[in-house]
């Protein structure tokens, strides 16, 4: 055994012989404590005692001795009463720890107090909000998890507060998530006629969810998935090693939708490419797509060659030529159905099947136009957006948060299902998702998260799959794997790709003539 072992057993075997002696003579060193105590006492009593009286006192002292001894087991009595009293005299006298402040009660004093001085008014006789006042008349319910977080808050505020004015509203959920706590995420309820706020902590979203295949009716593809409470609908996903039902962001695209194109706006590297790559590999299995990369960066470079992909471009002049050929193949499509619908017939399937045009941050190609003096590439998508849920075209744009202005007003009228993901002002939701948002942003939000909002329903939170681009070194195998088997190959299309001419018809007679011959056996640009 070696020296330092030694030392600690003997360490140890000190401590322990403490800890036995500390128990053992506990008692006489209480007692001990008391006699001192005792001792001090009858030093300040006798010094304190004048001249003249101390004679009398020993004698009185002298008698009382002599009367304990006297009586029957006196002296054993009196020892015993002369224990008790130093036992209770030489008694641990530190007084108690005060009892900790309830954090629960701190913080909703905290938020009451910040709320006094914007729900109080000088004329109000009885106000329910005052400086000083008590939390529990304004507050119903309230609910706190385990880690001594917010969970739920019911709370009354008077009938002169302007509910109904958004920006009074935003300031007092403002309020509220300061004090409740930025790295959560809240949701509002306003009761106007009653007078009630209900603020509800939400749940985390799922982020082990990769892209895979989806159970979804034909024409449905899968933004996200989002709360429990926000869709009556689930559908099973492979979730980390196993398999669970999750509740998803169902846009539903083609002819009947009333959101036939989507703008999804975001922060940098929050996701919005890879949402873009997780709707493209939802839709080549049935339909076409064509790719433009207006940052540049090649994140879509595993798309290329597949089959269904027309193109991917990452310069304004590939650009300009896919949407040109965008705009002709609308006006062949429409002059297909308008043809069929005349005839009585049936359009040609290359016109029926979808088709899907996916820009990445278009913005930067338009400043890049205006520099060269060429077209603006938004204003090429006018058509495809006006006619393209007649055309089964649908267009997605995706671009950054700080770019919104800049999207043209034609782009942000027509692209009426969005997507915002990152951090969001709740002043630009407005703007951005096309409807105020009755939650409270975390301060820290995980890549692929944000909200959507589609049709007339409130917006939702949302969480994105995770679809990275394979071809980066830094991807996870195991997401790298998923996307890679989701990518399309020639046996795995429901039909042939549908390869389409870009020339354009001059008359209709050309037109008939070219929708009854063969379809070209190659898609080209110009």
């Amino acid at each position: 055994m070696t020296l330092t072992e030694h030392l600690a057993r003997g360490r140890e075997f000190a401590r322990t012989a403490g800890d036995h002696a500390a128990d053992m003579f506990g008692p006489l060193l209480t007692i001990g404590r008391g006699l001192r105590s005792h001792g001090r006492w009858t030093v300040r009593w006798w010094g304190g005692l004048p001249k003249d009286r101390r004679g009398p006192a020993v004698l009185l002292a002298a008698a009382a001795v002599a009367a304990i001894a006297l009586l029957p087991y006196g002296p054993l009595l009196a020892l015993l009463a002369l224990m008790s009293s130093a036992a209770w005299a030489g008694r641990d006298r530190a007084p108690a720890a005060p009892p900790a402040p309830d954090t629960t009660q701190l913080k909703l004093a905290a938020i009451y107090t910040a709320l006094t001085p914007y729900l109080v008014h000088d004329s109000d006789p009885t106000p329910l909000y005052s400086h000083g006042g008590d939390f529990k008349d304004a507050f119903g319910s309230w609910e706190f998890d385990a880690e001594g977080r917010l969970a739920t808050l019911d709370l009354r505020y008077p009938a002169y507060f302007t509910d109904t004015e958004p920006h009074a509203r935003a300031r007092i959920e403002h309020v509220i998530h300061s004090k409740a706590g930025r790295s959560r995420e809240y949701r509002f309820t306003w009761d106007e006629e009653t007078n009630h706020l209900q603020v509800a902590a939400l749940p985390p979203l799922p982020t082990d969810i990769v892209a895979q295949p989806y159970v979804t009716a034909h024409g449905e593809v899968v933004l996200g998935f989002t709360d429990t409470a926000s869709t009556n609908r689930m559908i099973p996903v492979r979730q980390g090693s196993g398999t669970a039902h999750q509740p998803p962001v169902l846009w539903r695209t083609g002819p009947r939708s009333s959101e036939p194109h989507l703008l999804a706006l975001g922060t940098h590297g929050q996701g919005t490419s890879t949402l873009l790559r997780s709707l493209a590999l939802q839709v080549l299995p049935y339909g076409d797509i064509v790719v433009i990369d207006g940052a540049g960066t090649g994140e879509h470079a595993c798309l290329v060659g597949r089959p269904g992909v027309h193109t991917v471009e990452t310069s304004l002049h590939g650009a300009l030529a896919a949407l040109e050929w965008a705009v002709h193949e609308t006006q062949r499509r429409l002059d297909a159905h308008n043809l069929a619908k005349r005839t009585g017939g049936t359009p040609p399937p290359d016109t029926t099947r979808p088709l899907w045009l996916m820009l990445d941050h278009p913005v930067e190609l338009s400043e890049l136009s205006q520099a060269e003096d060429r077209p603006d590439p938004q204003d090429l998508l006018e058509i495809p957006l006006r006619h393209g849920r007649t055309a089964h075209i649908t267009v997605v744009v995706v671009d950054h948060l700080e770019a919104l202005d800049r999207i043209k007003p034609t782009v942000r009228s027509a692209t009426r299902a969005r997507v915002v993901l990152g951090a969001l002002d709740p002043d630009l939701a407005p703007e951005a998702l096309g409807a105020p948002l009755d939650i409270t942003p975390s301060s820290h939000t995980p890549p692929g998260r944000g909200y959507a909002h589609l049709g007339v329903n409130p917006p939702v939170r949302l969480q994105v799959p995770a679809a990275p681009d394979p071809l980066d070194e830094e991807t996870p195998p195991d997401q790298r794997d998923a996307v890679i088997a989701l990518l399309p190959h020639d046996d795995s299309r429901t039909e042939a790709p549908a390869m389409l001419s870009l020339a354009k018809p001059e008359s209709d007679e050309e037109r008939t003539g070219e929708i009854e011959k063969p379809v070209p056996s190659a898609l080209q640009l110009p």
